[in-house]
């Protein structure tokens, strides 16, 4: 199977987990997660299958949303209440000193990523360095977060939902927003509801894949690759650049007929070949990720 599927991520399992049973269930190997999400939190997980995983790279960089619980008054070693609890401390803000702080995040802000996170210092991975009892210095990072809605604020809990950008932690983001308070806080829950196109309300659970493979109808659940690039304008190859696009090599367009950006690109027979990038300058579109060339 070729394609995207939209996995509901069950809490307990790491999203390799995820991959590795759907391999079983698909009996299928080419199979990448977009994104990873920690055991504890659940949600949206798009999988790419097959010829799809080229696109694995290009769908991290999408816009995420979040539905969390921040608890106040708690710093953990994790910054989520899975971990070691390193300090207590009183909530005594107003609500409108949270509300204020909460949305005073808004926008860009530098980030530092936690000690338990999967990002690499010197070829090792911070979360294994943690285990070891080490910290080490880590650089920000901007993120941004590009709305912030308050469902419930009844101290010390803050239910919120949040849109960011890729490479955003929200368990960090409770903790900033505990110390800018004062009083320290840390994720209780987590909740991916969005990844790019991708909802919690039209997520499958890996026991529904199962289901739908049994009945067969699971090719409907799967959103074929050109479909990942709906948003791009479309250039449909002449049968005179067959050959070109066939050696994977940027294709000559006369008359400069054609805007700078990037294109869905199908060969002259209709067959999705890739996602290419004209450069005016030059006058050629320029392959940047190619699908099904042979």
């Amino acid at each position: 199977m070729d394609g995207v599927i939209n996995i509901y991520k069950e809490k307990g399992f790491t999203s390799h987990d995820v991959v590795a049973k759907l391999r079983g269930i698909l009996k299928q190997k080419k199979i990448g997660h977009t994104g990873t999400l920690d055991p504890d939190a659940v949600g949206v997980l798009p999988v790419c299958l097959g010829k799809a995983t080229k696109l694995c790279d290009m769908l991290t960089d999408t816009t995420k949303e979040y539905r969390t619980v921040l608890r106040l008054g708690a710093e953990t070693d994790t910054q989520d209440m899975t971990g070691t609890v390193l300090a207590e401390r009183p909530v005594n803000c107003t609500l409108e000193q949270v509300r204020e702080t909460v949305f005073s995040f808004l926008g860009p802000y530098e980030q530092i990523p936690p000690m338990y996170s999967a990002l690499k210092v010197n070829g090792q991975k911070l979360c294994d360095l943690a285990r070891q009892g080490k910290t080490v210095e880590r650089r920000s990072r901007a993120v941004e977060i590009f709305s912030i809605e308050v469902h419930r604020l009844e101290l010390p809990h803050v239910e919120m939902t949040v849109s960011c950008s890729k490479g955003t932690y929200i368990r960090t983001l409770c903790h900033d927003i505990g110390q800018a308070l004062g009083c320290g806080g840390a994720m209780e829950e987590l909740i991916r509801t969005r990844s790019g196109r991708f909802r919690l309300e039209e997520a499958l659970t890996l026991s529904q894949v199962e289901e739908l493979r049994d009945a067969g109808t699971l090719p409907e659940k799967i959103l074929p690759v050109e479909r990942m690039f709906d948003h791009l304008p479309e250039y449909r190859c002449e049968e005179a650049q067959e050959k070109v696009l066939r050696n994977g090599n940027p294709l000559q367009i006369c008359g400069g007929s054609l805007e700078a950006g990037e294109y869905r690109v199908w060969d002259s027979f209709g067959n999705f070949v890739g996602i290419y990038r004209y450069l005016p300058e030059e006058g050629v579109l320029k392959p940047r990720k190619l699908f099904f060339v042979s």
